[in-house]
């Protein structure tokens, strides 16, 4: 399960060290500790990041075929937590330590900055491949983070990038390797941490509202 530390005025959330599939527990969890964060007076920022091969894998398929009843309510999750995190009055940083596939490249897209490691791990949107469609609140987000060329050269082709790959079409903001991943995503966002929340909130939302628009539209569920 997820962890939160806090390192000066940074706090760590640690997605955990498997594959960290977005099960409704995962999705949960990840939630309650947002609510500490933004709970914590005083300045502060966030990176997200994982513990060993992987950052996300993205959907937990093995409970959805477990579950397939509930597809609609758990795509509502998901959608409600990358719009939680798109808009979350802190600055963001996610701090992609390994494979990012599906969703849980969405989960890093979310976030203000992107910082991948040079020498592990690939930054993937399969859903060309896997014959998933992108509903239009995934897609809106995505489009809203990278340029139109960037979004044709990775949502409609399943490829997959390494992380300089990925620093070069704008997926990510930079690159570092393993040993300082952290401490330079910790760095990025640090000297952010004093500032306004209610404003930075507004700031975003008005950013962001089409696509907080569309991932909170619940007539997209069907096309999940």
């Amino acid at each position: 399960m997820p962890e939160l530390r806090q390192e000066d005025r940074v706090f760590v959330l640690d997605l955990g060290d498997g594959e960290n599939r977005l099960s409704p527990d995962l999705v949960k969890h990840v939630n309650v500790l947002l609510d500490e964060v933004t709970a914590q007076p005083g300045p502060v920022a966030l990176v997200t990041t994982a513990t060993g091969e992987f950052f996300s894998q993205g959907i937990d398929l093995e409970w959805l075929g477990e579950h397939s009843g509930e597809q609609a309510s758990y795509i509502t999750e998901i959608h409600e937590l990358l719009a939680r995190f798109l808009a979350l009055p802190v600055p963001t940083m996610a701090a992609v330590n390994g494979h990012a596939f599906g969703v849980g490249a969405m989960l890093a897209m979310a976030h203000d900055f992107r910082l991948m490691r040079a020498d592990h791990g690939h930054f993937c949107f399969p859903e060309a491949d896997v014959n998933t469609p992108f509903t239009p609140g995934m897609a809106a987000l995505i489009q809203a983070k990278i340029t139109p060329a960037a979004a044709i050269a990775s949502m409609t082709t399943a490829r997959r990038f390494d992380g300089l790959q990925a620093r070069e079409l704008g997926l990510v903001d930079g690159v570092a390797d393993a040993a300082g991943l952290l401490e330079t995503a910790a760095a990025w966002v640090r000297p952010l941490a004093d500032k306004d929340r209610p404003t930075l909130g507004a700031i975003k939302s008005t950013m962001f509202a089409p696509a907080l628009n569309a991932l909170r539209d619940l007539g997209d569920m069907n096309q999940a």
